[in-house]
């Protein structure tokens, strides 16, 4: 199930979620050629991305921020990017530019940091922008609850699109990284799950101030969870190639 889109317009050009879109892409290009050379990879890994155990014992502070601006491949990359873009613009919406910049790098930190406590002597580098998403999601969620999301279900050779509450998919997304937070604590792991989850949760924490400022829950009834304004409405296409009768 991956989420492809939102039914939430922005009503201003989100030049922040664009800016972090290109600086990850940009960042990730750079260091690409030395992807198929571990030992190359180790060292800049070793001097940029986090890794717990030596936070935990003063050192590679910097690595805190570093560290969200890069990424293990591909599809790790791929898979972030379109969760930015689908939820960010939103969010700076709400927030500002300036606003949403604080607020990204701040659940970037704090999902960092979260990570760090929950492994604290691990030595394995932890890179990716994933906790600061998580906080983006954690936002919107608290915003935005029944905002509908497009969602592409692929089983075997079912492929379709579903429109789903956000409430439903970022619900899911959060209780699938306790679940699998606790499964790596007891069989180990390479993904980060707690700094997800400590992200989402420091994300709707930070969010807090703004929702009460728009009312709190005077804001989701005075718009039944939905976004203040005309959802967006998309029409698949029919394709338009031609149906060939067979001959009798």
């Amino acid at each position: 199930m991956f989420p492809i889109r939102d039914h939430n317009p922005s009503n201003r050009t989100p030049f922040v979620t664009y800016a972090l879109m290109a600086i990850n892409i940009a960042i990730f290009l750079s260091y690409f050629p030395v992807m198929t050379d571990g030992r190359q990879l180790a060292a800049f890994f070793g001097t940029w991305a986090m890794i717990p155990a030596e936070v935990t014992n003063g050192q590679g502070w910097h690595t805190v921020v570093t560290s969200m601006f890069l990424h293990g491949g591909w599809m790790h990359l791929i898979g972030n990017m379109l969760f930015l873009w689908i939820f960010g613009d939103n969010m700076e919406d709400e927030m500002g530019h300036l606003g949403f910049l604080a607020f990204y790098l701040a659940s970037g930190i704090g999902a960092a940091l979260a990570h760090v406590a929950a492994s604290p002597y691990s030595p394995v580098p932890t890179v990716g922008a994933s906790g600061a998403i998580a906080g983006v999601m954690g936002g919107y969620l608290l915003l935005f609850p029944r905002a509908r999301v497009d969602v592409l279900v692929i089983i075997v050779f079912f492929i379709r699109i579903f429109p789903i509450p956000a409430w439903v998919m970022l619900g899911l997304w959060f209780g699938l990284q306790l679940f699998n937070g606790v499964g790596a604590d007891l069989n180990g792991g390479g993904v980060a799950y707690w700094a997800h989850a400590g992200g989402f949760v420091i994300g709707l924490v930070l969010t807090l101030p703004l929702f009460l400022r728009l009312g709190g829950t005077a804001f989701w009834r005075r718009n039944d969870g939905l976004p203040p304004h005309p959802e967006a409405k998309y029409k698949l296409r029919q394709s338009n190639v031609p149906t060939v009768r067979r001959r009798r």
